[in-house]
């Protein structure tokens, strides 16, 4: 849903529409900008973002929500720009081209694997299966593990049964609102699908030098071929070609599934923006800083009126702590489709500021007060009261094809910081 706002208001902006005011006020009140058109997708070997698609689904009689990123996809925009001033007159336009790469998320979660061995993973990995957050979801798994000796032979139909229960564990863990799930593409393959490569899972006492012809030898083979596979098939080639790069993150979901969903969430951020710091591991197995650009986005932010806001950014901000490396760092709390409308509510004998908007599975207008959204980690007396549970707001209904925008909160600040200065 991001990238197509992000495409679509561009475009919009393009036909003279101010969509994106502060991207506008960049380029002039937008005298500046020329046109915005998608560029062709060439013989790119990444499959083609598919917008119009995308948008129909949204302008249909019953609008619903892009479904969840799977897999990669990539897209283009070119803009014309009159240069700036007198000079800019005579020498005459530019052309930017803004390439967009959309990815899994759970596929960043990879980046802390490509520094640990197989025995170091699987370690770290089952004491939080076994933890008391994590257990009941696991349990087939971990129940299975215990019939399973690192010293057993090695055995095709054992490795891809684990895989499969340990998967599961994952997809179940997922659904509760974790979020430090490694591999991330044992949820999202991509292109290639279900590879025998994915086919590992963490074993008990794993030696330091696996014994040949054993199943930790084939499993600690398949760990590392996996990493290998991540350095030159995933990110090199592909992630590291982009130079801004803005993580996408679920605060308010994280909030109201409870205190172990929420940990788990800022423990994933925080490996994240560690990985993409100017020493972290990207720049370690490219030699350079990836990206220069970063940005943390707080999505959802139409769920809590616009009082909360800065809290809800803020509170991002303490998760993600001193990301910063390059030349520009922000944090933002921005919603792509703007769903609700800001009211208020009575809360005992007070008013107090709350959203409104079509809940997801009715059809009527409902108000709702999300309560206090803290900004920093929240503490003991936090959760301590009921969490607030809410499925979300259906989209509302937009017309194709979208040529004057898409309603949004924020997005003209964030793509400001990411990618004003190459307007400029």
């Amino acid at each position: 849903m991001f990238i197509v706002s992000v495409l679509a208001n561009l475009l919009a902006m393009g036909r003279r529409f101010n969509t994106l005011p502060a991207l506008s006020r960049r380029l002039g009140g937008g005298e500046r900008l020329a046109s915005v058109t998608l560029a062709p997708s060439g013989s790119s070997t990444v499959p083609h973002f598919d917008l119009e698609t995308k948008l129909r689904t949204l302008a249909g009689r019953e609008p619903a929500w892009p479904d969840r990123t799977t897999d990669l996809s990539r897209t283009a925009l070119t803009l014309r720009l009159v240069r700036a001033g007198t000079l800019g007159r005579v020498v005459g336009e530019r052309r930017v081209r803004l390439e967009f790469l959309d990815y899994p998320g759970e596929w960043l979660l990879d980046l802390p694997m490509l520094e640990e061995d197989y025995a170091a993973w699987s370690r770290q990995t089952l004491a939080g299966l076994r933890s008391p957050a994590r257990a009941e979801a696991a349990a087939p798994f971990l129940e299975w593990l215990s019939g399973v000796r690192a010293s057993d032979p090695a055995n095709e139909s054992v490795a891809r049964r684990g895989h499969e229960l340990y998967r599961a564990a994952l997809v179940a863990l997922r659904e509760q609102g974790f979020r430090w799930l490694q591999p991330g593409r044992a949820l999202n393959p991509g292109p290639r699908g279900d590879a025998p490569v994915l086919h590992f899972f963490p074993l008990d006492d794993v030696p330091d030098r696996p014994a040949p012809g054993t199943l930790v030898a084939l499993l600690a083979d398949r760990h590392e071929a996996y990493r290998r596979d991540m350095q030159t098939t995933e990110f090199r080639g592909k992630l590291d070609r982009f130079d801004r790069q803005i993580v996408l993150v679920d605060v308010l979901d994280a909030l109201h599934r409870g205190e172990a969903a929420f940990d788990d969430t800022a423990r994933a951020i925080g490996a994240i923006a560690k990985a993409l710091r100017r020493d972290g591991i990207l720049a370690r197995l490219f030699g350079r800083a990836q990206p220069t650009h970063l940005a943390f986005a707080a999505t959802k932010a139409d769920h809590v009126p616009a009082s909360s806001r800065p809290a809800l950014a803020s509170l991002l901000a303490d998760l993600a702590g001193d990301f910063a490396y390059g030349e520009v760092r922000a944090v933002h709390a921005i919603s792509a489709l703007r769903a609700t409308e800001d009211v208020t509510v009575r809360r005992g004998l007070a008013e107090v500021d709350a959203v409104s908007g079509v809940p997801i599975g009715e059809n009527a207008r409902r108000s709702f007060d999300p309560g206090t959204i803290p900004s920093r980690r929240p503490d003991a007396v936090y959760w301590a009261a009921p969490p607030f549970r809410f499925a979300g707001f259906r989209p509302p209904l937009l017309d194709q094809p979208a040529e004057r925008g898409i309603p949004h909160l924020g997005l003209d600040l964030l793509l400001d910081d990411v990618i004003g200065d190459a307007l400029a």
